[in-house]
């Protein structure tokens, strides 16, 4: 990497987004190329008391960047939820000095950043959780604090789905709830005849409580096969990603902007069009303008154009960019 970066004596970003399932790094410089990108599967969540992330980030980070300090270091991460979780990250970090200007932003600015080639617009992800985060063309900005029924969250991404799920198919099979065939499809999944084995196993510790982040797509399934139960717990969760959204417009004061609403996470990626429709038609209603997009690319080109951003890179670096760093890319073997 050392002989690499000696032959392109340029400004360099080390872009970083982490998330509660992987933690997608590269290193890019100012012309948009990309020197190196890498995937780590874990949980790379920097919330309080989650410190232990930061050992297997560093080694993500040295698998790209081999001790070459990096410009600018822009770290997008799950659990960057208030100003002082910021100042916290940030200290933590330049204690590794892997870049000469440290950036760090919650995960949702780079699904904005990612899925707009503006600076500015509204976000929401939707992953094993949920959060919001909006940028107006000023560059004053609003974000939530993404803790769950502590901060108000209602209906918040896959792991509240599947928990739900579980949840609903117990009270079908108990009688205190409607039919649904999430009463056959959530045990099934784990290989157990009865919901209630699901609670029991997760209850003595034989299943972890995260695992029931994975039955969110059972709940698409019973959808499409016109599961009302399901269908309701989809539509609840839809109303909220629309909550989360017009909050951010409104307090940015863009509803009568052609704002981009910006969809990303795990949960959003697997829905149909029909829930996408929902939000645009929901989103709409307070901002007429407003333009619903799906994010396809990866959320670390957010992060790696940030840090383009804050280089002053041309449009033609960006464009480089978005062109080089694809999902395949990470995939790659």
């Amino acid at each position: 990497m050392r002989e690499l970066l000696g032959k392109f004596p340029v400004k360099t970003v080390l872009a970083v987004d982490g998330g509660a399932s992987k933690a997608d790094v590269a290193l890019v410089d100012v012309e948009g190329r990309v020197h190196a990108a890498v995937r780590r599967r874990g949980r790379y969540n920097f919330g309080l008391g989650s410190n232990g992330s930061l050992d297997g980030l560093a080694r993500a980070v040295e698998a790209v960047a081999e001790g070459t300090a990096a410009t600018v270091g822009v770290f997008c991460l799950a659990g960057a939820d208030l100003p002082l979780d910021d100042r916290r990250i940030i200290a933590e970090l330049a204690r590794h000095e892997w870049a000469r200007r440290t950036i760090v932003r919650n995960d949702t600015f780079a699904v904005l950043r990612a899925g707009t080639d503006r600076k500015w617009g509204v976000a929401v992800v939707c992953g094993t959780g949920m959060n919001c985060a909006g940028v107006a063309p000023d560059g004053r900005s609003v974000r939530f604090p993404s803790f769950g029924e502590l901060s108000g969250d209602r209906a918040h991404g896959g792991g509240w789905l599947g928990r739900s799920a579980l949840g609903a198919a117990i009270r079908a099979r108990d009688g205190r709830g409607p039919r649904t065939l999430l009463e056959q499809l959530v045990p099934a999944y784990f290989g157990m005849s009865r919901p209630t084995a699901v609670m029991e196993a997760v209850y003595v510790g034989k299943l972890s409580d995260s695992r029931l982040n994975e039955v969110a797509p059972l709940v698409f399934k019973a959808a499409a096969e016109k599961d009302r139960v399901a269908q309701q717990m989809i539509d609840e969760m839809a109303d909220e990603i629309v909550a989360n959204a017009g909050a951010a417009i409104r307090r940015l004061h863009l509803s009568r902007s052609d704002v981009h609403v910006v969809l990303g996470g795990g949960v959003l990626r697997a829905a149909g069009p029909e829930l996408v429709e929902r939000i645009s038609t929901g989103v709409r209603a307070s901002a007429p303008r407003a333009e619903v997009r799906r994010l396809e690319a990866p959320p670390l080109v957010g992060a790696a154009l940030i840090g383009l951003d804050a280089l002053r890179a041309s449009p033609q670096a960006r464009q480089r960019l978005r062109a080089k760093l694809t999902h395949r890319r990470l995939t790659a073997p």
